[in-house]
């Protein structure tokens, strides 16, 4: 774990994204709300057609958005204004 912790590779990477997310606040709140919102019109495609795929995809569109503003609400305060 040492060696992935001095990594000047992710230690960029990590730099760049909390930058670029300074910058982008709201986007990660707004992908969620995308997401949430995809899940439920595949909900209603699910009750037209009634697929097991569709339910799995609804499902896992669904929790991804949820999780996705969850943790941009979470990085709201600590990312600054």
């Amino acid at each position: 774990m040492k060696r992935l912790d001095r990594s000047s590779i992710l230690i960029k990477l990590i730099s760049n994204v909390s930058s670029w997310l300074s910058k982008q606040r709201g986007l990660p709140i707004v992908i969620g709300i995308i997401f949430i919102a995809g899940g439920g019109v595949l909900e209603l495609v699910n009750v037209a057609f009634d697929s097991q795929l569709v339910a799995i995809v609804e499902i896992i569109f669904r929790n991804f958005g949820i999780l996705t503003a969850l943790i941009g609400i979470a990085l709201l305060e600590p990312l600054g204004t």
